[in-house]
């Protein structure tokens, strides 16, 4: 990534930090990801096949996918935080299954209840997660690691860069919720590799 798009992800995460502490309700989860990508190899889907469900068994965590995309100020779209249950996909990257990293985005919570990644950060290296693509056929990935980190450092190549395989990023809000803000201060990944 150039010095130039770095200057571009940075003012876009810092415009997005800002707007939604502006915006916010204490207690909801408006936004697990600042920003979308400026720049990325990811490709919209090669096969197609837009995934329809995901399935975490170690959490408990089941949910139909919306399409996400990008909002006007540059931020990753997220699903509607009055539907906490609901999680969705960067329909602007792969498909799971794949080559390149699946992105799907969910609340921690939302309107005083527990959203369906609620438990993310529960979730352990060899956990599986499942995708149902719109054929029904499925892509089971194995977690490898779950990390926590705060909003202002958050990952944008490892979590959108290039891959030589098709892998799965999930994310949610996590770590302390800020009062002045309205919002949580860390993003939970996790990241995960087709079995």
């Amino acid at each position: 990534m150039t010095a130039r798009h770095r200057l571009w992800v940075a003012v876009a995460v810092l415009a997005a930090l800002l707007t939604a502490g502006l915006l916010l309700v204490p207690g909801d989860d408006p936004a697990p990801q600042a920003a979308a990508p400026t720049s990325t190899s990811a490709t919209p889907a090669v096969s197609g096949q837009a995934p329809v469900e995901v399935r975490i068994p170690a959490i408990d965590a089941r949910s139909s996918l919306v399409p996400l995309g990008v909002n006007a100020d540059g931020t990753v779209e997220v699903p509607p935080v009055d539907q906490p249950l609901q999680a969705g996909w960067y329909r602007h990257g792969p498909a799971p299954g794949d080559v390149g990293p699946a992105v799907l985005l969910g609340h921690v919570d939302g309107g005083g209840r527990p959203g369906v990644f609620h438990r993310l950060s529960e979730l352990t290296a060899g956990d599986l997660v499942e995708v149902t693509r719109h054929d029904l056929t499925a892509a089971t990935f194995t977690v490898r690691r779950v990390d926590r980190v705060a909003k202002r450092d958050f990952p944008t190549d490892a979590v959108y860069g290039e891959t030589a395989t098709p892998q799965l990023r999930l994310i949610t809000c996590g770590g302390a919720f800020d009062q002045a803000t309205g919002d949580y201060e860390d993003n939970v990944i996790v990241y995960a590799e087709l079995t």
